[in-house]
């Protein structure tokens, strides 16, 4: 018996590819997960104080949430891994344009796709005082515990769920177009952002995203990508002129406003049909195959 890498942490998901049911699996432990989370949090502030939780709660909640769901998706790789081929959940399918240039249209994309769609949040009623403070306390409290959770956490567990099991199981397994199956499994991210004031952006992200992982298999792009997105906007909420901005409407007159939004809209536009210049290995996505560990 040879084995195949299953030692290594991605390695241990290759053999469980979700279907429909699956996605809703997934869902459904993620949502056990948060609430394992949220019972710590609720422990440790009787334990330690509100201030411990202000400061350290999302840090120790966050990675619990998506305990239930690997241990899950594990549990069904290791039953399938005897007896059935996998798909590698990362790959690295970047020909002809090359890992630097993949990683550099990823960084225009991210960031010109995050300003035009802040346009679009602006037409939302005004978020509620309490989101608003928890999203501030994300990008605005301690820069390191941030940096850990929002730019190493987020898009290591999100990228793992929303692209490493949903996409590649929905192309792979249920054998859906590409373009339903990107989007399909970005309103899923979107879904679990839990409201619209971020679930718009991280439809739109979960689409191009979804469009690099399919070309490429990579989903240390897509991680990549999320690292970028989401370190620009703590890195921003730290700025102290930016603080208290909302929007980039709020500090650039309207017109401007416009012209570069419609400016970041085709950069967005231009670094998708780039990727496009990667085919894919097979219709389902470039995926490498995984043998059994019993097979020679």
């Amino acid at each position: 018996m040879r084995k195949r890498g299953n030692y290594k942490f991605l390695g241990k998901f290759s053999y469980y590819l979700p279907g429909v049911g699956g996605m809703f699996a997934l869902l459904a432990w993620l949502l056990v997960g948060a609430f394992l989370g949220g019972l710590i949090v609720v422990i440790l502030s009787l334990a330690f104080g509100a201030d411990f939780v202000t400061e350290y709660g999302t840090l120790i909640s966050y990675p619990v949430m998506f305990i239930p769901p690997m241990m899950y998706a594990s549990s069904k790789s290791a039953a399938n891994s005897m007896d059935s081929r996998g798909w590698k959940l990362d790959s690295s399918h970047f020909a002809p344009l090359g890992a630097l240039k993949c990683a550099l249209l990823a960084i225009i994309a991210t960031i010109s796709l995050g300003f035009w769609t802040d346009g679009i949040v602006e037409l939302l009623p005004e978020m509620p005082a309490s989101l608003k403070a928890a999203l501030e306390q994300l990008t605005q409290g301690n820069f390191w515990l941030n940096l850990l959770s929002v730019s190493i956490f987020a898009p290591l567990f999100e990228e793992w769920l929303c692209r490493g099991m949903v996409l590649r199981g929905l192309l792979q397994k249920v054998k859906l177009k590409p373009v339903w199956a990107i989007v399909i499994s970005a309103a899923f991210f979107a879904l679990i952002h839990m409201n619209p004031w971020q679930a718009i952006p991280a439809f739109l992200m979960g689409c191009v995203f979804g469009i690099a992982y399919y070309r490429t298999g990579s989903l240390k792009l897509t991680m990549f990508m999320h690292f970028v997105n989401n370190t620009f906007a703590l890195v921003v909420g730290h700025i102290n002129s930016l603080k208290d901005v909302d929007s980039w409407k709020d500090i650039m007159p309207e017109g401007y406003f416009t012209v570069t939004a419609v400016a970041c809209f085709l950069l967005t536009v231009l670094a998708v049909m780039a990727f496009r210049k990667i085919q894919p290995q097979r219709p389902e996505g470039s995926f490498d195959e995984v043998p059994s560990l019993f097979e020679e």
